[in-house]
């Protein structure tokens, strides 16, 4: 474990000829006062280098003298009065090979006259911190962050090693407990908050938390619905995604379909099926070197023969692809990498983590909202998650718009106004020639899902 985290920074330090990079980790956040605080979650780049899960600290790798060093405050008496006795930072930090601790007041002279990198910043009180260290205007820090440094960390953190696969592949099997779970608790008159509490109440078991807030609904149509106040009735479908994040920080997120009955009706076996074989097509040709912009549109044009063949859609399938047409049914990207964040370093940017120089974020209405575009390479963990949607406002909205009115048969498309939405989603490592999904094996076909839940 030492041995890793020494060579994480010493990876990145031999990436940059000189100066001092500055990786500030995660404070506590207050809900309503400043001793009560939402449950801490640690940056995941001051994590993924120097390990430590605790708040307050700033990192450094110091690229001119070839030390590495953790600035905060060592535990104080009131600290173990209020906590009880625990072992000191500066000896935890021996166990992610950092030997120099030093106290936060000694930072902004260790760091005067240097050349200083850091990246860019989602929290508020990190930018007020670096703006203080570094005697800058607060609005100025966005503006002076190092690309490099963001482009280095994101190439690094993008190939997961083989511990990372085992603690990623750890939070996965997790996630498909909390998956399995509900699908055997859940009945009608059930509350959606009481199923939730059976599946958040699985990570809780496996010392781990919920990687993202958990959608659980029967309005699937609305694409990340929060809200638990529904009843489910006989003839619901269940849209669940959710993730586990463990102990060591690492993510699962899958996403799963099921009726509230136990049995699909037919309707819905049709959809489903369209849904899985759009996410077979994904696992069928996802491999290294290609394109993920390639695969979803792959994907899209699955969709457009099938929905061709229940006569929703009309007209040549490789200009429906090309215009978008898609972008009704499927409004989001088919997926994202995934490590130590669930949507894997997108606190730096989307299209810094998704995209490169090579490809370009697309205008056209849902192709714009994929976040993994880029080639794929072995080591990525992407996320595969097609989805089909009826979306009642964005329909009416087209139609009136008489938008692909030549492609879209709006009469036929009626009896299907209401019939909500699902998606499917799993988790995949790039290997040599294709992509492994990993964790033990999901229900996936509806008769799976139906067996699962009788």
């Amino acid at each position: 474990m030492e041995t890793m985290f020494i060579e994480r920074r010493e990876k990145l330090r031999k990436k940059f000829k000189s100066g001092v990079i500055l990786i500030p980790g995660n404070g506590e956040s207050p809900i309503n006062y400043r001793d009560n605080c939402y449950e801490f979650i640690q940056d995941s780049t001051f994590l993924y280098y120097f390990g430590l899960n605790q708040p307050n600290f700033i990192g450094v790798i110091d690229i001119d003298k070839g030390e590495d060093i953790v600035f905060g405050t060592e535990l104080t008496m009131d600290d173990i009065i209020w906590m009880g006795n625990q072992e000191g930072f500066s000896s935890q930090l021996k166990k992610y090979g950092v030997e120099n601790f030093r106290d936060i007041s000694e930072l902004k002279e260790y760091l005067k006259g240097r050349d200083v990198l850091y990246t860019n910043q989602y929290r508020a009180e990190n930018r007020e911190c670096i703006a203080t260290l570094l005697n800058m205007d607060y609005f100025e820090v966005e503006k002076k962050f190092s690309l490099n440094l963001v482009k280095a960390i994101i190439e690094q953190r993008s190939i997961k090693t083989e511990y990372e696969v085992k603690e990623i592949e750890k939070a996965v099997n997790i996630t498909r407990q909390m998956h399995l779970t509900a699908m055997r608790k859940a009945k009608s008159g059930m509350k959606i908050y009481q199923l939730v509490a059976e599946i958040e109440k699985i990570a809780k078991e496996s010392k781990a938390t919920t990687s993202f807030k958990t959608i659980c609904t029967t309005k699937g149509q609305v694409l990340h619905n929060n809200l638990y106040d529904d009843e489910l009735k006989n003839g619901d479908l269940i849209l669940l995604d959710c993730g586990a994040k463990i102990e060591s920080g690492y993510c699962g997120d899958m996403t799963t379909v099921f009726p509230v009955s136990g049995n699909f009706t037919e309707n819905q076996k049709n959809i489903y099926n369209i849904l899985i074989k759009m996410f077979n097509k994904a696992e069928e040709i996802i491999a290294p070197g290609i394109y993920y912009r390639d695969i979803h549109l792959e994907v899209c044009k699955v969709l457009l023969k099938e929905f061709k063949k229940i006569e929703i859609l009309r007209g040549n399938i490789e200009e429906m692809l090309e215009k978008g047409v898609y972008g009704l049914f499927l409004p989001h990207g088919l997926g994202h990498m995934m490590g130590l964040d669930v949507h894997d370093m997108e606190n730096f940017g989307e299209d810094l983590v998704g995209y490169d120089d090579s490809i370009k974020r697309s205008k056209i209405f849902g192709l714009s909202a994929l976040r993994m575009a880029k080639k794929l390479e072995k080591g990525h963990i992407v996320t595969v998650e097609p989805g089909i949607y009826f979306i009642p406002e964005l329909i009416e909205k087209w139609r009136k718009e008489e938008r692909f009115k030549e492609y879209i048969d709006y009469e036929k498309l009626e009896s299907y106004q209401y019939f909500g939405g699902m998606r499917y989603e799993g988790d995949f490592l790039i290997t040599n020639n294709s992509g492994v999904r990993l964790g033990e094996k999901m229900p996936k076909t509806y008769e799976e899902v139906e067996n699962i839940m009788k």
